[in-house]
C-alpha cells in the first residue's frame, strides 16, 4: 500500500466533508468527525496493525518512532501540501496502534469566527494574563490564533508562541513571530517560558498551562510587562481560577492568589454549538478582571464570580446563558441545544 497517498486520501475526506477529526485504529474502519458526530468510512477496509505503522512512518522519523515505542504516546503535526495543517496524537490500546488527527482551521478573524469584538480590545493590551478555556475540541486554539493574527496585523511587537505541537502557522506582518515547538525547539513549556525574559518579547502564547511551574512563570511574565495568552481545559471562569490555585501547594496558594488578582486580564470560556443551518457556532462566557473580581480572588470567594459575570454586562462581561439565548433569538441554534450546552439550565429557564 502507498501509505502516504492513502493517508492523504483520508485527510481529503475530512476536508471535503467539512470534518474536524480523523480516527485511525487497527482492526476497525477509519472514521471522521463531522459537526460533532463520528462517521465510519464504509468504503474503506478494516485497517491492520501494519497499516497503522505504515501511516506512522509517513509522519514520524525513525528517532520519533523509537521514542513512541518507548513512551507509548506521541504528539505530532502534519502539513497537507501547504493547504491544510493537522495536529495529531498516536497511542496504543490493547497493544494496537491508534491515531487521531485534528484539522487545524485556517487563521480567521474574530468576526469570521462569530466572536465578540471585546476580544480585540484584550488583544491590544500591553500586558496581562488572558486565558481561553473549555473542553477539548471547542475552538480554544482557533480563538487564540485570531487574537495573535490581530496583533500581527496591527502592531510591531515580538510574539513568541510555545506549542506542542505547532498548530496555526503565522506569516509575519507587522510583528516578528517566533514559533517554538516543544520537543523540537525547546525541552518543555517551562524552560521556554523562562527563556523569554531574555528574548525581548512582547506577547507570549503558551499552548497549554500544564504544570504549576508553567503557570507561575506565565503569571510572573504577565506581571512584568508582557501580554500572556494561554488555554486550560476547564469549564468556566470560576473553575479556572480554582484549578490554577489548587495546582499549587498550600503554602504557595496565597501568593498565586495575589499575583493572579493583579495580573489577570480575563477568562474566556467557549463551547461550539450545532447551528440550525449546519456547522458550529461559539457560545461563550467572558470574565473581565476588575476591583470586585480581584477582591474575590484574594479573599477565596471565587464561588461568587458567576454572579459578578451575570451582573457585569455593562462593563463588557458576558455570561454563557445570555450568549446561548442570543443565539436562540437570532435563529442560530435551537432552544434544545441551548439547554444541552448550558452549565446552569435553571438559570437559562428564567431567561426564557
Amino acid at each position: 500500500m502507498d501509505y502516504k497517498k492513502e493517508l492523504e486520501n483520508l485527510i481529503l475526506n475530512v476536508i471535503n466533508e467539512n470534518g474536524s477529526d480523523l480516527h485511525l485504529g487497527a482492526l476497525r474502519k477509519p472514521a471522521i468527525r463531522v459537526a460533532g458526530e463520528l462517521i465510519f468510512l464504509a468504503k474503506y477496509p478494516v485497517l491492520t496493525q501494519e497499516d497503522l505503522w505504515g501511516f506512522l512512518g509517513e509522519i514520524l522519523d525513525k528517532t520519533k518512532i523509537d521514542r513512541f515505542k518507548e513512551s507509548q504516546e506521541a504528539d505530532f503535526s502534519y502539513d497537507f501540501h501547504g493547504e491544510a495543517r493537522l495536529r495529531g496524537n498516536a497511542f496504543f490500546q490493547k497493544g494496537l496502534v491508534n491515531m487521531v488527527f485534528r484539522l487545524v482551521p485556517k487563521v480567521q478573524t474574530l468576526e469570521q469566527l462569530h466572536l465578540p469584538p471585546i476580544l480585540a480590545d484584550l488583544a491590544r493590551k500591553k500586558q496581562g494574563f488572558f486565558l481561553v478555556v473549555g473542553p477539548v475540541g471547542q475552538g480554544k486554539s482557533t480563538t487564540l490564533s485570531a487574537m495573535i493574527d490581530l496583533i500581527n496585523s496591527e502592531q510591531t511587537r515580538h510574539i513568541i508562541t510555545i506549542e506542542d505541537p505547532i498548530e496555526h502557522v503565522y506569516v509575519a506582518n507587522k510583528s516578528i513571530i517566533n514559533q517554538r515547538e516543544v520537543g523540537i525547539d525547546t525541552q518543555d513549556f517551562h524552560v521556554a517560558l523562562k527563556e523569554v525574559f531574555r528574548e525581548d518579547v512582547n506577547v507570549i502564547m503558551v499552548g497549554e498551562m500544564r504544570t504549576p511551574e508553567t503557570i507561575a512563570t506565565a503569571v510572573t511574565a504577565a506581571e512584568t510587562g508582557h501580554l500572556v495568552l494561554s488555554t486550560l481545559h476547564t469549564n468556566n471562569a470560576s473553575q479556572t481560577i480554582d484549578r490554577i490555585i489548587d495546582s499549587f501547594p498550600g503554602n504557595q496558594q496565597d501568593q498565586i492568589r495575589a499575583q493572579l488578582s493583579s495580573s489577570l486580564l480575563g477568562i474566556f470560556s467557549q463551547r461550539l454549538v450545532p447551528r440550525i443551518v449546519g456547522g458550529l457556532i461559539p457560545a461563550y462566557e467572558l470574565l473581565l478582571n476588575n476591583n470586585a473580581v480581584a477582591n474575590l480572588i484574594r479573599e477565596k470567594r471565587t464561588h461568587e464570580i458567576d454572579v459578578v459575570i451575570e451582573t457585569g454586562t455593562e462593563s463588557g462581561m458576558i455570561d454563557l446563558n445570555h450568549s446561548l439565548m442570543e443565539l436562540v433569538r437570532t435563529g442560530e441554534i435551537s432552544i434544545e441545544n441551548a439547554y444541552e450546552y448550558s452549565l446552569n439550565p435553571k438559570g437559562l429557564e428564567r431567561l426564557i
